[in-house]
């Protein structure tokens, strides 16, 4: 039996960190959240799509596939955790997968979400995310990850992986839960262009070059 996969990008225009980042569009290029919303209608296994937003103006920039859910503007305060935005969009639309992605990680692949997608529909995982792998000198609880009576090579330093939080897929029995990563998850490693993470106004900058370097042609060549 096939397993109903709904995608959605939640995000609100009332931003505190950079403001109207959102909505900002890169020099020479479209608004910031129409990245990952193009790129969802690319990705295969997915039945539908959702920006889940409290403010309909965000309409007027949803590309074609896209769906707009609105969502309580009491999901929109500082102080509101993650969870209890995927929980009330759970609560709004019945799925057995749901593929979270957001706004902010615009440069994130078809093909990294369709590899997390099978990953989980396959029964194989509990849950995905992107990772990026840190091979550097680090300290945890003040002990090194390396042996500084040996100071070894850096490439030669075992990799630790850390959370991009740009893409999460997850069942509907661990959003029950309160969870979106499980006991058996899987972390799927991208590269530095795809873990791009915008929350500051620096990495809107650092995002531009990326853009300028890496993806304005491509998206030119596919349009």
């Amino acid at each position: 039996m096939s397993k109903k996969t709904v995608a959605f990008v939640p995000l609100k225009l009332n931003n505190e960190r950079l403001p109207g980042k959102n909505t900002k569009p890169f020099k020479g290029g479209k608004p910031l959240l129409t990245y990952i919303l193009s790129t969802l209608t690319k990705v295969n296994g997915i039945d539908e799509a959702y920006v889940y937003c409290s403010n309909e103006e965000v309409k007027k920039y949803l590309p074609e596939g896209i769906k707009f859910l609105k969502r309580s503007e009491s999901l929109d305060t500082g102080s509101t955790l993650i969870i209890d935005v995927l929980k009330a969009f759970a609560k709004d639309v019945d799925a057995d997968v749901y593929v979270l992605t957001h706004a902010t990680a615009p440069f994130i692949r078809p093909s990294t979400i369709e590899t997390a997608i099978e990953k989980v529909r396959s029964n194989e995982y509990d849950s995905a995310f992107t990772v990026r792998a840190v091979q550097e000198f680090l300290w945890i609880n003040g002990q090194a990850n390396y042996d500084t009576a040996r100071i070894p090579r850096t490439q030669d330093i075992n990799n630790i992986f850390a959370e991009t939080t740009g893409l999460y897929v997850y069942t509907k029995e661990l959003i029950k839960n309160g969870r979106r990563i499980g006991c058996n998850p899987c972390g799927i490693p991208v590269d530095f262009i795809e873990a791009t993470d915008i929350n500051q106004p620096i990495d809107f900058e650092l995002a531009q070059v990326i853009f300028d370097n890496y993806i304005k042609n491509e998206s030119e060549n596919n349009e």
